[in-house]
């Protein structure tokens, strides 16, 4: 069971992060999806060095989505934001819908 499309009521973009170049961090093709956005902080460890820091919006959509740590995140109040880390949540079997969540700067 995947969360229902009537509980993501935004629309972000996403940037995967593919790796870094001379010129600075690389992204792939952007990706508008579905989302579920919460504008509260919180204090998240990041998932590519362990520091804590942090997060200003979280980010809730559809299970497959594609946001590496070091994504860029457009949210839809048009603030660009970088993903800070990102968890897939699933129970199969249990009547819990499966998401993936990202915590943004």
């Amino acid at each position: 069971m995947r969360v229902p499309d009537a509980l993501l009521r935004h629309r972000v973009t996403v940037a995967p992060y593919i790796g870094d170049s001379a010129y600075g961090p690389i992204y792939g093709p952007e990706q508008t999806v579905r989302a579920l956005v919460a504008a509260t902080v919180r204090q998240v460890r990041r998932a590519t060095d362990g520091r804590e820091t942090v997060s200003t919006a979280q980010v809730i959509a559809a299970p497959g989505l594609d946001c590496p740590p070091g994504s860029r995140v457009t949210l839809p109040d048009g603030r660009v934001t970088t993903a800070l880390s990102t968890a897939d949540h699933s129970a199969p079997g249990l009547p819990v819908p499966a998401c993936v969540e990202v915590s943004c700067e």
